[in-house]
């Protein structure tokens, strides 16, 4: 079976990057095609959703192979939410809408829905929802606002499946008591006030600032701002691109204080205690809270189970005729 990938990849952003790792070495069975907002090595431009972009990538590429294709997959993240831009869902929806003009089954797979701050943004991931061939919701959250909009239909609750990745990881404890604390390239004021009463609080021999969009000038310039509220030199802040780098610096704390949902997620696949902050009420943040290791295990393995049998049906057809 031959499907399209598509998720926010090529932007620098670590969670969407450990995403497209984990669809590229779990679904060996599938051969995927990445759509990519910086297309190299083979990968493919996304499809345009501005003037821009119509002009200037060779987005014709694209539709011919979608054309050719079984499919689309949404390759997990929270896409359609207009918690930063509603340019976002009008992307995301853009790419659906082209499946199903050309008659192309789409797949949400792992995805975050919402929450909306408009109602273009939530008639955007309305239709996605209403016309994808399956829909799997990675928390609570999500899986409470879509059933409300697609009623009678299976929804599936399951988890990120990065989480995978890193429980594949082995925990290296540090020496000393290390705070750990994730910043995002828009954290609020009161995520440094926090910030800082963890480090005052006295409990705390070493602090490390991990940065998961490290090429990002607002995301660099709120980690030197935290570096300098904690007086601390630009030296405790550690760029991570990978999995395994992230799960070295989180699996060495002690303690996690993170606004990045990908780095409470691996304090929690590594028994590491953790606080978050949350972007908005409902968010995929928040949704941690309270989950064990296990459940999360319970409802990944479920999650790879049913998008297997929807992307594979011969693989469906074969198990019932050996059973």
């Amino acid at each position: 079976m031959h499907y399209l990938l598509v998720g926010n990849y090529g932007t620098g952003n670590f969670g969407d990057e450990a995403l497209k790792e984990y669809f590229l070495s779990a679904f060996p069975e599938a051969k995927f095609r990445v759509l990519s907002a910086h297309p190299k090595e083979g990968k493919l431009p996304r499809l345009p959703a501005g003037i821009r972009s119509f002009f200037l990538a060779h987005w014709w590429r694209t539709l011919a192979a979608l054309w050719k294709s079984d499919g689309l997959v949404f390759g997990g993240g929270t896409l359609f939410t207009d918690t930063e831009s509603v340019y976002a869902c009008l992307l995301w929806w853009w790419h659906a809408f082209v499946c199903w003009l050309l008659g192309k089954p789409f797949f949400l797979a792992f995805q975050g829905i919402g929450p909306f701050r408009t109602r273009a943004g939530e008639w955007f991931a309305r239709w996605a929802i209403a016309h994808a061939a399956f829909v799997s919701v990675r928390d609570a959250a999500s899986f409470q606002r879509v059933n409300l909009w697609r009623k009678n239909t299976n929804i599936i609750q399951t988890c990120d499946p990065v989480f995978s990745l890193f429980t594949a990881q082995k925990r290296d404890t540090s020496s000393q008591k290390l705070l750990v604390i994730i910043p995002r390239k828009n954290s609020p004021s009161s995520f440094s006030e926090r910030a800082v009463q963890l480090w005052k609080s006295g409990t705390w021999q070493a602090v490390r600032i991990l940065s998961l969009q490290p090429d990002d000038p607002q995301e660099r310039e709120v980690c030197h701002s935290i570096a300098h509220v904690l007086s601390q030199p630009d030296s405790v802040i550690v760029p991570v691109r990978s999995v395994g780098a992230l799960c070295r610096s989180v699996g060495q704390a002690d303690f996690v204080f993170s606004q990045r949902y990908h780095g409470a997620l691996a304090a929690l696949a590594l028994g590491v205690p953790f606080e978050v902050v949350p972007q908005g009420e409902g968010d995929k943040l928040a949704s941690l809270s309270g989950m064990s290791s296990s459940g999360i295990a319970a409802l990944l393995a479920d999650g790879e189970r049913q998008l297997k049998s929807a992307l594979f049906p011969e693989l469906r057809v074969s198990a019932k005729i050996q059973s």
